[in-house]
């Protein structure tokens, strides 16, 4: 087959949550980033052996609005540092071409509420500084699990500022077919994005079964399309703060079936696919050589 295919890496969180020994606080991933920062490494690494060929950074819970809650905001730089490090270090130790790093601009205060989404004007100040902090190890940037319109336009409106490329991606919702979760239409957020001229527009951080429900909405987009679902059973469980250590792990959605998904997507148009929350090295790996047994060239 002529078409390429970009395999991403699979979620940070839940699978260092469960390599770490630490007990499960609210700065999540951020916890673990400052404290067992070679996990972190070598996750990245798991990914990239698994065939994985973009990695984002580990900051997703690094927010200046989640940290200033966690009384946390002081270690904003050594967190993002550290970051940045561990994918470095995990892409040098690979000796593997053609591995880029994207950077995280993810919700700012919570993941999955829209009704705790800031505004455009209050949230473009902490994109800019995120993309300050993130751009001197980013190949691009991933402005991921948008749950709302405004957010998704301040996060990419700060990464267009630094000259690289902006992917972005929305959470839909598990029962209003072709809606974010902020009841906005999946084909409004695709058209309102568009003068930002991002290379890419993916679903993200959802059930895959939702992905399929909105993905006449995100095929309408003119540029390369996606996506990189979660291993959830809902987020009805999801804590206040928007962390996720409540929410239950899908058991019926393993490498092979998670595979058939992604295919799926790629079969309606996708050339971007990999994994969220719950979607681990495992998931990633097979879906690597079922790509490849089918004939599909990787880039």
């Amino acid at each position: 087959m002529s078409q390429k295919i970009t395999l991403l890496d699979g979620g940070m969180g839940q699978e260092l949550l469960s390599r770490s020994t630490r007990p499960v606080t609210s700065l999540w991933s951020a916890d673990i980033m400052l404290n067992e920062p070679e996990l972190v490494r070598d996750l990245h690494s798991d990914f990239i052996k698994s065939g994985a060929r973009v990695i984002t950074l580990n900051t997703y819970t690094a927010t200046p609005e989640r940290l200033t809650r966690e009384n946390e905001m002081a270690n904003i730089g050594k967190l993002h540092q550290s970051a940045m490090r561990a994918a470095l270090d995990a892409r040098d130790n690979a000796m593997c071409d053609g591995v880029r790093i994207a950077g995280c601009l993810p919700p700012l205060v919570a993941s999955y509420r829209p009704e705790v989404s800031l505004s455009f004007d209050q949230a473009l100040p902490s994109y800019q500084r995120l993309v300050a902090l993130q751009e001197p190890a980013s190949d691009l940037f991933i402005c991921e699990t948008m749950a709302t319109i405004a957010e998704a336009s301040a996060a990419c409106h700060a990464a267009r500022d630094a000259g690289k490329s902006i992917w972005v991606a929305f959470t839909v919702s598990d029962t209003d077919a072709g809606a974010l979760r902020s009841g906005e239409s999946v084909q409004d957020a695709v058209n309102a994005v568009q003068q930002y001229k991002p290379e890419a527009i993916l679903l993200n951080c959802s059930q895959p079964e939702a992905v399929d429900a909105s993905w006449r909405g995100l095929s309408l987009a003119t540029q390369a399309i996606g996506a990189y679902a979660n291993g959830f059973k809902s987020v009805s469980d999801l804590h206040p703060g928007g962390t996720v250590e409540n929410m239950e792990t899908r058991e019926d959605l393993g490498p092979s079936r998670y595979a058939k998904h992604a295919l799926n997507w790629i079969k309606n148009g996708a050339s971007i696919v990999g994994g969220c929350c719950e979607i681990g090295p495992k998931h990633i790996a097979y879906l690597h050589q079922a790509l490849l047994a089918q004939g599909y060239e990787l880039s």
